[in-house]
């Protein structure tokens, strides 16, 4: 249960590979946040041992000493290559991109480049709570565009928020969250060609955060901002890191479509990723396909089960498994809890989830939980759920 990642071959569910005692012993946000009682379901870490390519590059590095300042475009390459082989792109340039970070960070360089202070950056909510603090944290101003009740883009209020956001006359941007979250929409070819015609018909720039990309239903299709008609302009973010849980690990690749940017970008904004981050993440793209697609299995198995487990449970709470991301999008509402589900399932239950709240309009009453665990986890968290509303 515990094997060390060259033990066991990377086409077996990752998720089923860890124990709760082996867990606990991690020292990262996700297990040290709560007391030991407390199920952690709630930030974006997952529940598994590293993939074996990207262990043995990390291995491989510290033991040659090789820890210093990062250099090349290795990691643009696998990700070009990544694209190629599972999206169908080969716009991917590697001459337009340049290494970040991390996606966050990277999302702040990139509205520098477009936007000043004051002005607008448009994002559709409820959306990732650091949209939230980077933008305004930057000088810059948040307009909403909610979601559609298909908890998908409305393009009627991404219309009227693009109008309000360039009715002052500044330089608006929209952060575009593909795959959305918290809700796992993984946006359509029509809905971002549409996205962009809106944009260019309004002056908006789109800065797209894609780092979930890699995590989809093996039904379902992801496909790059960049690659659609229109988006010659826009701006993409893309990481390793949520797709083999390398948060740790900080790098990421800013992206451009032919319309770069990206050399006016600082220098020193080179000097943030981490080399051996560099390294593990160009190791994951290039070589731990098997062991990614052996985790899309898992998490499709496991929007399953939670579906099946609320169905019986739970059957008030309302819940779409979605296509993307390895997040589940919970409506509390009709339990009765208030604004702030999370923190009742959290006092009675002893389960830790997301708050919807910090999500912006439209989070109340709803609560984000993080599949990406076992099975046995995942149900023992229900019904800890279901015995706090008992």
């Amino acid at each position: 249960m515990d094997s060390a990642p060259r033990d066991t071959p990377d086409d077996t569910n990752p998720l089923h590979r860890l124990s709760l005692d082996a867990l606990r012993r991690r020292t990262s946000m996700k297990w040290r946040t709560y007391p030991e009682d407390v199920l952690p379901l709630w930030v974006a870490e997952m529940d598994v041992p590293l993939a074996a390519p990207v262990a043995r590059a990390i291995t491989d590095a510290v033991a040659l000493g090789d820890t210093g300042y990062p250099a090349g475009t290795a990691y643009a390459a696998a990700l070009a290559d990544f694209a190629r082989t599972r999206w169908g792109w080969n716009g991917l340039a590697v001459e337009r991109t340049a290494i970040v970070p991390d996606v966050m960070l990277g999302i702040v360089e990139m509205l520098k480049l477009i936007t000043g202070p004051g002005d607008p950056v448009v994002v559709n909510c409820p959306v990732y709570p650091p949209f939230y603090q980077f933008v305004t944290h930057m000088d810059r101003r948040v307009v909403e565009a909610p979601l559609g009740g298909d908890l998908r883009i409305d393009f009627a209020a991404l219309e009227e928020a693009f109008r309000h956001a360039v009715a002052g006359g500044g330089r608006a941007a929209y952060l575009l969250c593909s795959p959305h979250n918290p809700t796992g929409a993984v946006h359509s070819a029509e809905e971002l060609t549409a996205v962009a015609a809106l944009a260019d018909r309004y002056g908006v720039r789109v800065v797209a955060d894609e780092i979930h990309a890699p995590v989809v239903a093996h039904d379902a299709a992801f496909v790059p901002y960049l690659s659609v008609p229109g988006a010659e302009n826009g701006l993409a973010l893309m990481s390793a890191s949520k797709a083999w849980n390398l948060a740790g690990l900080k790098a990421a690749l800013a992206v451009a479509g032919p319309a770069d940017d990206l050399a006016r970008l600082p220098e020193e904004v080179s000097h943030g990723p981490s080399h051996v981050g560099i390294i593990a993440h160009t190791a994951a793209l290039r070589d731990g396909r098997v062991w990614l697609d052996a985790l899309r299995t898992g998490i499709d198995d496991n929007r399953r089960l939670l579906a099946g487990l609320l169905a019986e449970r739970l059957p008030q709470v309302r819940y779409r498994p979605a296509a993307g991301t390895y997040l589940a999008w919970l409506d509390c509402r009709p339990l009765g809890l208030g604004d702030d589900p999370a923190a009742a399932f959290l006092a009675r239950g002893r389960v830790a989830l997301s708050p919807g709240t910090s999500f912006g309009t439209g989070g109340a009453g709803h609560v984000r939980l993080n599949l990406a665990t076992s099975p046995g986890l995942l149900t023992e968290a229900v019904r800890r759920m279901a015995a706090a509303v008992a």
